[in-house]
C-alpha cells in the first residue's frame, strides 16, 4: 500500500517521498463451511466474499485491509488538531476450505496452500456452532479432529518442501558451502518433527538456522491463532484459553451499528470486546509487534514495528531515507503528549527526549525524526 508524504530534510528543499507501510498479513484457514468467509466479511467492512453452504465456494482468495482499532489515535489527533487520522492496518486473506488430501492437490489444495505461504500468520477457524442447515464435511462437529486434519495437511506439504530442498542442498554441500550445511541441519531437525506429527515451529533452531530457511515459507513454521466460531449462546460461556472465541454472525451484526450501539450490544451480551478486536490484539502480541505514532497538524498516524526495533529501524518504516540519514528522534509517550496539550506543552515540562541510534522504541512512543539525506 503506497502513500505520499512531504518532508523537509535539513538543508534540503521540499521532497516528495513514496513509502510502504508494513502490513501484517494473516491467512484465514479452516475446513469448508466453518464460517471463514462469514468471518472475513465481518472483518472487512463492505466486503463481498461469498459465503455459501458448499465446499470450495471460495476459489481465489478474498483479500481485505482492516484498520487496527487504537483508542490512542483520537486523543492524539485532537491535541494536534490533525486534519486526518491514519490507523495502521492488517491484511486478511480468506483461503478456500482445505480438506483431507490438500497437500496432494485434493480440492485444489496446492493452489490454496501457496496463498498461505505468503502470509505472516495463520488464523485457523474451527467450527463450534451447530446448524443443521450448514453441512459439516466431517459429518459431525469435532473441533479437535478439524484441527488435526488441517495441521496434518500443512505438515505433509512442508515435508514435501523440506525433502525436495534437502535433495537440492547436497550439491552445494559437496562444493563446500557453509550456508548449505547450516540449512540442511535446520531442515533435518524440522523433518524429524514433521515425521512425528509435529509442526516445524517446535524444532529447536538457532538464529542462523532460522535465517537460512526463512525463504522456504514453511506452513507449520508460521504462528497460529486458533479461532472458535461459536453461536451466541456458546460465546457467553466459552472458556478455553487455546482459542479466541468469536461469533462470525455477531461480528457481522456489529458492523451494521454505530460505535455507541456496538458498546450497548456488547454490554447486553456480557462481552467486553468484539471478536475482531480480540483477534487483532492477539495477532500483534503473537508476532511481537508494537505501535508508535507521528502526530501533527497534517495527520496523526500509527506505525507498526517489531518490538525491540531501534530508532533508525523505526524511521525506516516511513521511508528508507529516514533510516539512511537518521540523526536523532524527539520522543515522548503519547500519554504525556496528550496530558500537556501537544509538543509545546510536553517540551516545556521536559518530557520530550532526544534519542539517538541505539534507542529502543516502546509501544505508544510519539516521535519526530531528524534526518539528513
Amino acid at each position: 500500500m503506497d502513500f505520499i508524504i512531504r518532508v523537509y530534510p535539513r538543508g534540503k528543499s521540499v521532497f516528495e517521498y513514496q513509502f510502504k507501510i508494513f502490513i501484517m498479513k494473516i491467512a484465514i484457514v479452516g475446513l469448508p463451511n466453518v464460517g471463514k468467509s462469514t468471518l472475513f466479511n465481518a472483518l472487512v467492512k463492505g466486503s463481498k466474499a461469498e459465503a455459501a453452504n458448499y465446499p470450495f465456494c471460495t476459489i481465489e482468495p478474498n483479500v481485505g485491509i482492516v484498520e487496527v482499532p487504537d483508542e490512542r489515535l483520537a486523543p492524539l489527533g485532537e491535541i494536534s488538531h490533525s486534519k486526518k487520522i491514519v490507523p495502521t492496518v492488517v491484511e486478511f486473506v480468506d483461503i478456500a476450505g482445505l480438506v483431507r488430501g490438500a497437500s496432494k492437490g485434493e480440492g485444489l489444495g496446492n493452489q490454496f496452500l501457496s496463498h498461505i505461504r505468503e502470509c505472516d500468520a495463520i488464523a485457523l477457524v474451527v467450527r463450534f456452532f451447530v446448524d443443521d442447515n450448514v453441512v459439516h464435511v466431517g459429518g459431525k462437529i469435532d473441533p479437535k479432529d478439524d484441527i488435526s486434519t488441517i495441521e496434518t495437511e500443512l505438515q505433509l506439504a512442508d515435508m514435501a518442501t523440506v525433502d525436495k530442498r534437502i535433495y537440492n542442498l547436497d550439491r552445494d554441500i559437496k562444493s563446500g558451502s557453509k550456508d548449505a550445511k547450516v540449512e540442511k541441519s535446520a531442515l533435518e531437525k524440522i523433518l524429524r518433527q514433521l515425521s512425528d506429527g509435529k509442526n516445524a515451529r517446535t524444532a529447536d533452531l538457532s538464529d542462523d538456522e532460522m535465517a537460512t530457511i526463512k525463504s522456504l515459507g514453511l506452513l507449520t513454521l508460521k504462528p497460529v491463532l486458533y479461532i472458535a466460531n461459536c453461536s451466541e449462546n456458546q460465546l457467553k460461556d466459552f472458556n478455553d484459553d487455546k482459542f479466541i472465541s468469536i461469533s462470525a454472525n455477531i461480528e457481522a451484526e456489529l458492523n451494521e451499528l454505530t460505535e455507541e450501539e456496538k458498546r450497548e450490544y456488547l454490554d447486553e451480551l456480557g462481552i467486553s470486546d468484539s471478536g475482531i478486536n480480540k483477534l487483532i490484539k492477539a495477532a500483534y502480541s503473537m508476532l511481537n509487534l508494537i505501535t508508535y505514532f507521528t502526530s501533527g497538524e497534517k495527520e496523526t498516524r500509527a506505525w507498526t514495528i517489531p518490538a525491540g526495533a531501534t530508532a533508525p529501524h523505526a524511521a525506516g518504516v516511513i521511508h528508507t531515507d529516514f533510516q539512511r540519514g537518521f540523526i536523532a528522534a524527539d520522543v515522548v509517550s503519547w500519554q504525556d503528549l496528550y496530558a500537556h496539550g501537544g509538543w509545546t506543552g510536553a517540551r516545556s515540562q521536559g518530557l520530550v527526549r532526544t534519542e539517538g541510534k541505539n534507542y529502543i522504541f516502546r509501544d505508544g512512543d510519539t516521535v519526530i525524526f531528524k534526518f539528513n539525506v
